[in-house]
């Protein structure tokens, strides 16, 4: 190998790199997951941060929304808290951390609760935390 040679350039998409290094059982509901933030989530910029997939807003430094293929289960991170309190009864039933949901099933995403906090995400701004 040349040592002057550049380092192995960044992949030209690094999410649907991401996707690809998930595992198959992961994949269809990653990449609808991907597909519904893109949808939703019109105008952020879809960027790799902290080694997961995330949703900034033009001229903000930080994300609002991320999503993640961990070990045990898929997560889906609302760094928002009005809008994770605007949406507190609906996530009551839902593994919930301070801002991670997690779903341990691929195949039980809630896809159309999802949609609702992207879209409420999307309707403005809010505090990051």
């Amino acid at each position: 190998m040349d040592p002057a040679a550049p380092a192995d350039p960044a992949p030209a998409d690094p999410v649907a790199a991401y996707l690809d290094a998930a595992p198959d059982a992961r994949r269809p509901a990653l990449t609808r997951l991907r597909e519904l933030c893109r949808a939703e989530l019109t105008g952020f910029e879809e960027v790799i941060a902290y080694g997961m997939p995330a949703y900034v807003r033009p001229g903000e430094p930080a994300g609002e929304v991320a999503w993640a293929d961990q070990k045990q289960y898929v997560s889906v991170y609302l760094m928002r808290t009005d809008v994770r309190d605007a949406f507190a009864e609906r996530l009551a039933g839902h593994d919930m951390g301070k801002a991670c949901l997690r779903f341990r099933h691929p195949d039980r995403i809630d896809f159309d609760l999802l949609r609702d906090l992207l879209r409420a995400t999307a309707a403005g701004p809010g505090k990051v935390c």
